[in-house]
């Protein structure tokens, strides 16, 4: 299958949960943009300081499941896991 683009919204309900995005963000976009098969990936602060706008692009199905994986494990996962996420996922 080809390429796996994910598109849509990060949601905090509190000041808590932006800081919690906000320390750990950097250290995920990097270990993101590291994975084999990551074309592009940037979640970008929006006026709503509570409000990211997230936007994933890998070359096929295999290498979106591994970062799904990676990332519900890793410490940007845990700590997120409880976050709302509006996302719509296209497979092309």
């Amino acid at each position: 299958m080809g390429t796996v683009i994910l598109e849509g919204r990060l949601l905090c309900k509190d000041a808590a949960e932006a800081e919690v995005v906000k320390k750990l963000l950097p250290k995920h976009i990097l270990l993101t943009k590291a994975e084999p098969g990551c074309v592009s990936f940037s979640v970008t602060p929006t006026e709503d300081p509570w409000v990211w706008l997230v936007h994933e692009e890998f070359e096929n199905s295999g290498a979106f499941e591994a970062h799904q994986q990676r990332a519900a494990a890793s410490k940007w996962g845990q700590a997120t896991s409880g976050l709302q996420r509006i996302y719509t996922i296209k497979r092309l």
